[in-house]
């Protein structure tokens, strides 16, 4: 097999982080980050870049194990049938993962500990410097995936070839999505429980954040509880996709988060009992410097003017967008 075509046509890449792709979880990343093995971009080599950590890879690289185990990376991705994955080992020459595997399940949130994990591809030789187009043969539909690399080292890009479960509504219905809470067309954060170390109304920026002060940060919880933000929509709608961004939050992003929503009236609406508005996004994991778009998982729900941004349990968020319908 040796191209993407070979699985089928009209496929589309369901690890693609405009259609919710993110790492959530993995075991090392030492030499490069995890999240490089979803980018869109062809991946790249520059002989003479080296960072912090050694020499610069576009992709993931873990660091070289001393032990008996192996290195893994959990994915979110877009929910679907799977027909094909490209593990792509493009300039991983001495450092490149030996063999892989993947796992899947399909679960309404985020794995844990004790999740059961579905075999998708066995143990395959992964061989330098090029694309492994591998077929899969299960057509159940999966959530999240599961990569194993044995026992450590680098993979360049992952693609994920399938068909999403099912249309997207706002693809059904035909119209268009706007940023229901964009600063520009009115959207404003009114209250928060902490913004120690980034005011909330960066959130909602429509600018690109420029570094970590340019976004909501609370302070390290030692109690207790969660923190969160009360918005104001620019537009009363419903919501059908959220996108939470965390860029240049590494160590201290949110561990998850969630969306609540209601119709509120009045120029100073109360917001005592916020926390038990109808949920939109259940809890979802969020992972560092990265942005992560939630669609397949939003419930459904009646138009609402008001939104509580839930993170769990502290931390820093650059951007918020909650692209949806306008109400007639």
């Amino acid at each position: 097999m040796s191209s993407p075509e070979d699985f089928g046509e009209g496929l589309l890449n369901l690890a693609d982080p405009e259609l919710g792709g993110a790492v959530i979880q993995v075991s090392d990343e030492f030499f490069a980050p995890a999240k490089r093995m979803l980018f869109a971009t062809e991946p790249e080599f520059f002989p003479e870049l080296f960072d912090q950590h050694g020499k610069w890879m576009d992709g993931w690289e873990s660091r070289r194990r001393r032990d008996d185990g192996h290195d893994y990376c959990v994915l979110r991705i877009c929910p679907g049938v799977i027909y094909g994955v490209d593990i792509n080992t493009a300039h991983f020459t001495g450092n490149f993962a030996p063999a892989a595997s993947l796992q899947a399940c399909c679960l309404d949130g985020d794995p844990v500990a004790t999740t059961r994990w579905k075999e998708l591809l066995p143990r395959v030789v992964l061989s330098a410097d090029q694309h492994h187009f591998l077929r899969i043969e299960d057509r159940n539909t999966w959530t999240h995936l599961r990569l194993n690399i044995y026992p450590d080292g680098g993979v360049a890009r992952l693609r994920v070839y399938g068909a999403p479960r099912q249309p997207d509504s706002g693809e059904r219905s035909g119209r268009r999505w706007v940023d229901l809470a964009c600063a520009e067309a009115g959207g404003q954060a009114l209250v928060c429980n902490d913004m120690h170390f980034g005011h909330m109304h960066n959130l909602l920026k429509a600018s690109v954040p420029e570094s970590m002060a340019d976004g909501w940060e609370t302070r390290r919880r030692r109690t207790p509880g969660n923190d969160w933000v009360i918005l104001r929509l620019g537009q009363t709608g419903r919501i059908r996709r959220v996108d939470v961004d965390t860029a240049f939050f590494k160590g201290n992003y949110p561990a998850a988060c969630t969306l609540r929503g209601t119709l509120l009236e009045g120029e100073q609406p109360e917001f005592n009992g916020s926390e038990a508005w109808p949920l939109i996004l259940p809890r979802v994991t969020l992972g560092p410097d990265q942005s992560q778009s939630f669609r397949y998982c939003i419930l459904e729900h009646a138009p609402v003017s008001h939104v509580r941004f839930d993170i769990f349990p502290d931390g820093g968020v650059a951007r918020l967008r909650l692209l949806g319908e306008p109400a007639a």
